[in-house]
């Protein structure tokens, strides 16, 4: 399994980087099957760089927020209207109970305007996995302001356990558990941001990636750009045993 980082920025586009995407990649059935975890502001002008988003397999959405979800308005646009290469069925898009009429919203104008038949959206819910080809994805709740979940993404013997926004909770350590590599939240840095159930800084990522047990890689991401990534990066390795990674827009890792 490929782990390429379309957006890693927190809560808006950074100058280097789109807002949330990253797109899990494998081989089924001979051919790349490719996944979407979130697709925020800015995504999908930076997708079309690496691959055509039309060989899209299904897009997984982790909450509803604009900078993981808003960039679904323009998918619309090239899966109904491209001139060039016309999908013959609709995208599956997986999300929180409400997605299609959020994205209606967004998309619309004077009135909502549905995303559908181009996209076909579909209710994730706690705890039932999600089998798209190679891929199984199990939603797991974590703690936001609004519905959230974290993504435990499996395939080829390797596990990929992206926390989505959270702050710590309980619901970390099934979800982390045994990962080869946690893509944790980082937007806050301890000792300037109080707010708690919101998200988590470097030290409460590394924490909850150790209490889980068996991780093997522990990647940063969702760091806006008023942050300084070094020092989300040293209040992470205050408690991590190992190298603490920070996602870089448009590299790819290795699972």
């Amino acid at each position: 399994m490929r782990l390429l980082a379309v957006g890693c920025s927190g809560s808006y586009p950074g100058p280097e980087s789109p807002a949330a995407c990253y797109v899990v990649s494998a081989q089924h059935e001979g051919r790349t099957w490719r996944v979407a975890l979130d697709f925020g502001n800015g995504a999908l002008g930076a997708m079309q760089r690496y691959f055509d988003p039309l060989d899209l397999d299904a897009v997984v959405l982790t909450h509803l927020h604009a900078d993981h979800c808003l960039d679904l308005c323009g998918l619309k646009v090239m899966w109904c209207y491209s001139p060039v290469r016309r999908p013959t069925a609709p995208l599956d898009v997986w999300g929180p109970a409400g997605t299609s009429a959020r994205m209606a919203r967004a998309y619309g104008a004077a009135e909502p305007e549905p995303l559908e038949p181009c996209l076909n959206f579909r209710t994730i819910r706690a705890r039932e996995p999600l089998s798209i080809g190679p891929f199984t994805i199990t939603p797991v709740p974590v703690h936001h302001p609004v519905e959230a979940f974290g993504l435990r993404v499996e395939a080829d013997g390797a596990v990929l356990a992206y926390t989505g926004d959270t702050d710590a909770c309980d619901a970390l350590t099934p979800l982390c558990t045994g990962a080869d590599l946690v893509l944790a939240d980082c937007a806050y840095i301890d000792g300037r941001d109080d707010a708690r159930g919101v998200h988590m800084s470097g030290s409460r990522a590394a924490q909850a990636a150790v209490a889980a047990g068996g991780v093997k890689r522990l990647m940063l991401t969702h760091i806006p750009a008023w942050n300084d990534p070094e020092v989300c990066r040293s209040q992470a390795a205050e408690h991590w045993p190992g190298y603490v990674e920070l996602a870089q827009p448009g590299h790819t890792y290795e699972l």
